[in-house]
Order: C-alpha cells, then structure tokens, then sequence
C-alpha cells in the first residue's frame, strides 16, 4: 500500500471515530423507542415500562416503550436488526428472542451473534407450572399419569411459539416421556387466561406474570422450573424435586441495540439502565414480582451468556423436534 493511500486510510478511519465520537456526545437528541418483543401485561413488558419510565428521567428525553408481539418475538427483534446503529432504537430481549429462535424458525430474520449489540444484562425469572383451580391434578405426576394414558389429549397454552412457556412444555414432554399439545395465543395474558378459564389443561408461565391469580386461588402452581424453588412461592416444589431430575428453565432478559451502536452510546445505555435497576424502590417492587435482578455485569459478559446458551440450547431444541412454522 502506498503512502498516500495509507494516510487516506488513517483518516478514514479517524474520521468515522471523531463521527462515532460526536454522536455520541450528542445522544441523546430525539426520543428513544423501546421495543417489547411480548405483549403488554407480559414479564418483558413489565421490566420494560419500569425501566423506560426512568430511563425517560434520566435522559431527559422520552423512551417510547412499543410493543410489537408476534411469531415468538421475530417481528420486534428482525426490526431492531435492521434499524439504524445510532441507540434511538433498543429492545428488551430474552433467551427466548435471542437463543431459542435460533433454533425454532427456519428463518428468524436475525443473527444473534452478528446482529445486536447487547447493552444491560437484567437477570432472570422462572416458570411456574400451573392448572386451572377445578383440575384434579395436584402434582406433576398426576399430570404425567394422564398423559401416558392419554397421548396426544393434554394441551397446554404459551404466549407464543419459541417462548420460554413454549419450551418449557416441550421439554417437560421431552423428559417425562409424555406428548403434549401446544396451544400458542397472541401473548402471555390471553394464555394464562386460557388456563383460567379450563380452555387448554395447563400452562408454564413467568411467576410474575401469574402470581396474583395464584394468591387469589384462580390458578393452582404444580410446580416451578427452576433448580430452587422460588422465594414468592416456598411451598411450590421444583420440577426437579419431585423426580424430573435436571429439568430448569429459568428465563434471563436484558437490553440490545443494533450492531455497531457506537461504544460510547452502548456504555451510557449501560449505566443508565444500571442506575434504574440500582434503585431500591425499583428493585423492591422488581422483587415482590418475582425477578431475580442479576448483577451487575459487562456487556461482553452479557454476550457470552448469549453465545453460551446458543451452544447449549439450540441443539436440545433441534433434538426434541420443535418447530415453528
């Protein structure tokens, strides 16, 4: 390379830097749209309201929560992936959008890898296993009882196809040897209510998301998903305690961008959002939902969980055979 088309080069490149550097100072100008992958009344669409409520103080400009459900999360996660690199677009994300539907669509519009820019790891949120308050069924395994008698008859509802609640059934049936049939509705509320109202056998949903109906007795817990049991419910046993050894579903979430945001906007989002879930007002009621707020952790250490998970997940979901058309 020539002199001349080298020094062409470093300024090039410098000048996209002082570019990427002044955006950065100026951001945020305009208001920030928020995009929630789930429907409104959903877990992410809780944390999300939360956090862009603040985040609209902090920031001195508005962030525009929008939900946009549909097809497992795609719908929001592909338009996030082909908006502008410049921070005025963001989106909760979850090992649902990120991970499992990598493996459930053919076609996702997305790359998990190449495609965001991940921003605030959040933390996590388990399942709960959940029947209608008239269901015989008491424990899992009567459940399970059911379904070996009957294969095929059991239905179970999600908030969508290549949701948490969606894998959650799949790999229930996967490890106690039963085949379910899932019923997926336009979003959580609508299928917890299905639930409610004996529309489909049962459900595996966000504790936050059902905690209500089951303290007022319209919902009867089974179980929950995770390894431990769950602080707003002690007296539900894990899957894993009453014999379906090894089952954990525990549903993490966080902020992304668009790849290529500028570093420095991607690290003021970090903060920012890191200084709302600090608050302890936030935090207590985060908690009396039933999240469990990780901490505090670089973005870097928030795309290796992505990545790990894709090592992990998408070949167990691919083995069991679920799909989404």
């Amino acid at each position: 390379m020539t002199t001349a088309r080298l020094s062409a080069r470093v300024a090039f490149v410098f000048a996209a830097l002082c570019t990427g550097s002044a955006m950065a100072q100026n951001w945020p100008s305009r208001p920030i749209r928020l995009l929630v992958p789930l429907a409104a009344g959903s877990t992410a669409d809780i944390i999300s309201r939360a956090v862009g409520t603040e985040l609209s103080r902090t920031l001195s400009q508005p962030v525009v929560v929008e939900n946009k459900p549909g097809a497992g999360g795609t719908i929001a996660m592909a338009e996030v992936a082909r908006s502008a690199p410049d921070g005025y677009t963001i989106s909760f994300a979850s090992q649902g959008t990120l991970v499992f539907n990598q493996a459930l669509y053919e076609k996702p519009g997305y790359d998990s890898i190449k495609d965001f820019a991940t921003i605030r790891f959040v933390g996590g949120v388990s399942n709960v296993m959940i029947v209608p308050p008239g269901a015989t069924a008491s424990r899992p395994a009567d459940v399970i009882t059911l379904a070996k008698a009957k294969p095929g008859a059991l239905t179970f509802s999600s908030g969508g196809s290549g949701t948490s609640h969606h894998l959650s059934g799949v790999l229930f049936g996967r490890m106690t040897g039963t085949e379910l049939i899932h019923v997926p509705y336009k979003g959580a509320p609508q299928g917890i209510l299905a639930v409610m109202s004996a529309e489909v056998n049962m459900g595996f949903f966000n504790t936050p998301t059902v905690i209500s109906q089951i303290r007022e007795n319209k919902l009867k817990p089974l179980a929950v998903t995770s390894l431990n049991r769950s602080p707003l419910l002690p007296d539900v046993p894990t899957l894993d305690e009453l014999g379906v050894k090894g089952y954990e579903v525990n549903t993490w979430f966080g902020f992304v961008s668009r790849a290529g945001t500028p570093t420095d906007i991607v690290e003021r989002l970090h903060g920012e959002i890191g200084k709302v879930l600090d608050e302890p007002a936030l935090r207590g009621r985060l908690a009396q939902q039933g999240f469990e707020l990780a901490p505090a952790m670089s973005p870097a250490q928030f795309a290796t969980i992505v990545s790990d998970d894709l090592a992990r997940w998408v070949p167990l979901v691919r083995a069991s055979g679920a799909k989404v058309d």
